[in-house]
């Protein structure tokens, strides 16, 4: 089910092109998470999400669709029942802005794609692979910022989730259910760890051609009983420190297959 978000964070202002907020309700179960979805209906949820991407990209003024997960108190949920949002910015967000242009200055000094040169060095050294398949593949990023942190990238040179094959969807429905749930069992003795699951997607006009899908997830959990606060450094100065390593996140990710 997908309806609109009844207090949304983006709307139009005196007639002007705004934004749309909307919400997708994972299932009638208001105790299961993402992760305990059937195989068919975490692909029914990434059909909707492909389909409601496409939609809103059509929206006049609409420069962007996201579409993300946050789960938990801890991120600031007030609604329990597991679901996820939609938006559809009227302007390219901040950190698509710097995406876009790293990607742009990449391809201007080498003539490959940014985001393709990372997934292939990460699939060639395999230090913080957690999970690959025949179309994707979950990685650990090198500059990790937060205490857990994976990103699942395609195979594939794809700008969006609209751009996706049937194989590719079936893939992905199994692996973003899998990482969710190595997710919650990351901290002994906790069987849900907040996490926000954000889907980067490609700008509906201009820059379009540069940008490639990924799924970032993370936590602010660093310990069964602490959260990662943005203090001094990474607040003050943009200076992210972590307690430990990508690589050991990543292995501690591999140990928690099912």
């Amino acid at each position: 089910m997908v309806f609109e978000n009844r207090f949304p964070a983006l709307s139009s202002v005196d007639g002007s092109a705004g934004g749309r907020c909307e919400v997708i309700a994972f299932t009638a179960d208001h105790d299961a998470r993402f992760a305990d979805l059937p195989a068919a209906r975490a692909r029914t949820v990434i059909d909707v999400l492909a389909s409601r991407t496409a939609a809103l990209s059509s929206l006049p003024g609409v420069q962007q669709v996201f579409c993300f997960e946050n789960r938990g108190v801890e991120i600031g949920v007030t609604l329990e029942h597991p679901h996820g949002q939609i938006y559809a910015y009227p302007f390219l967000p901040p950190r698509s802005q710097m995406l876009l242009a790293r990607a742009r200055d990449h391809l201007e000094s080498t003539g490959r794609s940014l985001q393709r040169d990372i997934l292939d060095a990460e699939r060639r050294s395999g230090t913080r692979v957690v999970w690959s398949g025949e179309w994707w593949t979950a990685y650990v990023p090198a500059a990790a910022r937060w205490p857990i942190e994976v990103h699942l990238v395609p195979h594939r040179d794809v700008p969006d989730l609209t751009a996706l094959v049937d194989a590719e969807r079936d893939e992905l429905a199994l692996a973003y259910r899998g990482l969710l749930g190595r997710i919650d069992r990351f901290f002994e003795g906790l069987d849900r760890v907040p996490y926000i699951a954000a889907w980067h997607q490609a700008p509906v006009g201009d820059g379009r051609e540069h940008s490639r899908l990924f799924c970032q997830i993370f936590s602010l959990r660093r310990a069964p009983d602490k959260l990662k606060y943005l203090a001094g450094s990474e607040s003050a100065m943009g200076a992210w420190i972590s307690d430990t390593t990508p690589e050991r996140i990543a292995e501690r990710l591999r140990e928690l297959a099912p």
